[in-house]
């Protein structure tokens, strides 16, 4: 299966009209290797049978918690690359959660293998350099909630580049950040388990990014305790207190601690984790995010980890992936360079995954 698509490089400057945008920012973001580091619409794939292989419209909510992105706007958009993600339901056995893992995994994958002409599955540097000189997406896949694959780490094979720990429940690998976590664990307030530390040793020995979103803060500097410090570490959706204070939200204590493994921060796209106000507000809201970042450790650790489809609400100007260049005139009027635009769409997320799998 081919998607249709409309290609915005035949007509850089009617993209740029339609999104009242300057001509340079989508010439800027054309130039980039443009990377989301956590996409989650297979959620509502098994959920509902949301077709990624249709191009969709905003959905029954206005592309508010879902309908964000389909492979055909991924395509559109020059999306070069992305972590779509495999969600845990915490409440399975853990057999269960293997087994459903297992087949969620092989439907994504065939999926992506419906669309040979337009999608390339991807798990190293080498395999995203191959798939981007084919004028292809490069799918990877992750894993959000360790628990999916707790009763049997034999399963974390290649094909996975990251695994977010925890989600919005506490488990027996560790303490979600979330204040309102079902756990014995203490959402927000307990720590990392020994399994939990096994399991971090175990995604070290088989080089898949041990993901930081979402856990405790207590259970994040548990995590690096026992990460293997030779491997850099990410955080693939999050936003930052040093612009907006919430529980889901990191510190600069944590935004150093990543970069100094060499990871990267990836900034998602709720505007109520953004903050901004009771309506919502515009993707400049994203952007402060990243700057934050910038100017607590340096451009070299800021990445775009929109949460796409993740049951969001996404900035009032940014519905969908279509408007996503957006965020690169929202840079350019804060004066950032070109080089430094490159390195958040993309550049920085690729730098890191050649540390741990060229």
């Amino acid at each position: 299966m081919k998607v249709c698509l409309t290609d915005p490089k035949k007509d850089p400057a009617a993209w740029a009209a339609s999104l009242g945008i300057s001509r340079e920012a989508i010439e800027i973001y054309l130039a980039s290797d443009v990377v989301d580091l956590h996409i989650d619409s297979f959620i509502w794939t098994r959920i509902f049978g949301y077709d990624l292989t249709r191009r969709h419209d905003r959905g029954l909510f206005g592309a508010r918690f879902y309908s964000q992105v389909d492979i055909p706007r991924i395509r559109e958009t020059e999306i070069t690359g992305g972590v779509w993600i495999i969600t845990t339901n915490p409440l399975r056995s853990g057999s269960s959660r293997a087994r459903t893992f297992t087949k969620n995994l092989a439907r994504l994958k065939a999926i992506f293998e419906q669309c040979p002409s337009d999608v390339a599955f991807v798990r190293t540097a080498s395999e995203y350099r191959d798939a981007r000189e084919k004028k292809l997406h490069a799918a990877f896949v992750g894993i959000q909630g360790g628990n999916a694959v707790d009763a049997d780490v034999g399963l974390l094979t290649s094909d996975i580049v990251l695994v977010t720990l925890v989600h919005l429940s506490s488990s027996r690998l560790g303490a979600s950040s979330a204040p309102n976590a079902i756990s014995a664990l203490g959402g927000g307030k307990g720590g990392l388990t020994a399994a939990g530390k096994d399991y971090v040793r175990a995604l070290n020995d088989k080089r898949i990014f041990v993901d930081l979103a979402h856990i405790s803060r207590r259970g994040f500097f548990d995590a690096l305790r026992v990460h293997d410090r030779s491997q850099p570490v990410i955080v693939s959706h999050t936003g930052v207190s040093g612009v907006y204070r919430h529980w889901r939200n990191l510190d600069d204590d944590q935004l150093r601690a990543v970069a100094d493994t060499g990871g990267t921060i990836g900034i998602m796209f709720h505007w109520p984790f953004l903050g901004g106000g009771f309506c919502g507000c515009s993707a400049e809201r994203v952007v402060m995010h990243l700057e934050h970042i910038v100017s607590t450790v340096g451009e070299d650790f800021a990445s775009l980890g929109s949460d796409w489809d993740g049951a969001i609400l996404t900035p009032c100007d940014m519905a969908t992936c279509r408007e996503l260049p957006r965020l690169v005139q929202h840079m350019l009027d804060r004066r950032w360079s070109e080089e430094r635009i490159h390195k958040v769409l993309g550049g920085n997320w690729l730098r890191t995954l050649a540390e741990l799998r060229p």
